[in-house]
């Protein structure tokens, strides 16, 4: 077994999902810091910081240079960041004038990271919708059916399917209400230089945010954010809503598919190695076990708000640790919540 489910080659055939684990991974994020070195080189050169000939050759250098990634995992050893041995790479193919000149480390990470939340925001929104919309098609076909309603797991009155898939369906509208409000919250330049306060950059420092957000698809910002990382742990929170609510389905959907009870019919269960004639509802487990696992998460998430003064090592780097698992966890809870969805053959009574 690897270190996370999300990748071991055997637990990613449950766990793993292939789009968010490419937005996620090594080559994308390097893919960012180069964009982002580029930026920054054309940006010097717009702003009059560097010549604008020389800025030009050193972004195109920049995105065409070969990271060998033996040498940045050394200097990350050492550094703690990745960036420092990154950028040694880059001046040596690049030259020195306008690679990485009034910026550092972590302005270089946290766009990377920007860029990934631009990804990865848009793979949700269009998952959500999708589901959505999947859940609004089980209602049309299943929703006059008879239910029993239940309270504190014990019969109630009964209800339709429509109700149950209503109490599904519902949050998913307000959880995109809350994507579109927080995207610009995080799909930011991070701009700061060596204390956070764009020294280095003198009167130009607005206008090289600017460029460089703008060359990237990012918002500008008028302030480093590098100590402020509450945006971060908004997004997690919301990772972990989304998660929450497929996880509320899974256990619906589980608890409904109970031998006595038999409220819905799914194709394609798990099944078992010693008892052949169960069919498991191993997807709606599934579910269960994201939503309880983005919930634990969350805590370190708002542990990683608590950066001492201008710049933190520890609390950034738990960041590192924890974010992308929530994002594929995420992620992979609105795919098997479509495909448990696509699975319900039966549900309810006539």
């Amino acid at each position: 077994m690897t270190a996370s489910v999300f990748d071991d080659p055997w637990l990613c055939g449950l766990f793993g999902d292939g789009e968010i684990a490419a937005i996620w991974s090594h080559e994308r994020r390097r893919s960012h810091m180069l964009a982002f070195e580029a930026a920054w080189a054309r940006a010097l050169g717009a702003c009059g910081l560097a010549d604008a000939g020389t800025a030009e050759r050193a972004a195109a250098a920049i995105l065409a240079a070969h990271v060998d990634d033996g040498d940045i995992r050394a200097g990350t050893a050492v550094d703690g960041v990745p960036v420092l041995a990154l950028v040694r790479a880059l001046k040596a193919v690049a030259g020195e004038t306008a690679v990485h000149t009034g910026s550092t480390s972590q302005d270089v990470i946290d766009t990377a990271l920007a860029l990934t939340l631009k990804e990865t925001s848009a793979l949700i929104a269009a998952r959500i919708s999708t589901l959505s919309d999947a859940l609004a098609g089980l209602e049309s076909r299943f929703g006059g059916n008879r239910l029993m309603g239940r309270t504190r797991m014990q019969v109630a009155t009964e209800i339709t399917a429509a109700d149950r898939i209503a109490a599904w369906r519902e949050p998913l509208a307000d959880h995109a209400e809350r994507l579109a409000a927080l995207r610009p919250r995080v799909e930011r330049v991070q701009v700061g230089g060596a204390a956070g306060d764009r020294k280095a950059l003198g009167d130009k420092a607005q206008a090289v945010t600017d460029h460089v957000a703008l060359s990237l698809g990012l918002h500008p910002t008028a302030r480093s954010w590098q100590a402020r990382r509450d945006g971060i742990a908004e997004y997690a929170g919301f990772l972990s809503l989304v998660s929450g609510t497929l996880g509320k389905i899974g256990q619906d959907i589980a608890l409904m598919a109970q031998q006595g009870i038999g409220e819905i019919a799914l194709s394609g269960g798990g099944g078992s190695s010693a008892m052949p004639h169960k069919q498991n509802p191993v997807l709606a487990e599934l579910l269960v076990t994201l939503a309880r696992f983005n919930a634990v998460q969350v805590s370190g998430m708002h542990q990683a708000m608590v950066h001492e003064q201008e710049r933190s090592g520890a609390a950034w780097s738990l960041e590192w640790m924890i974010l992308p698992q929530m994002a594929a966890a995420t992620a992979r809870s609105l795919s098997a919540g479509l495909a448990v969805t696509a699975g319900v053959e039966r549900m309810g009574t006539v």
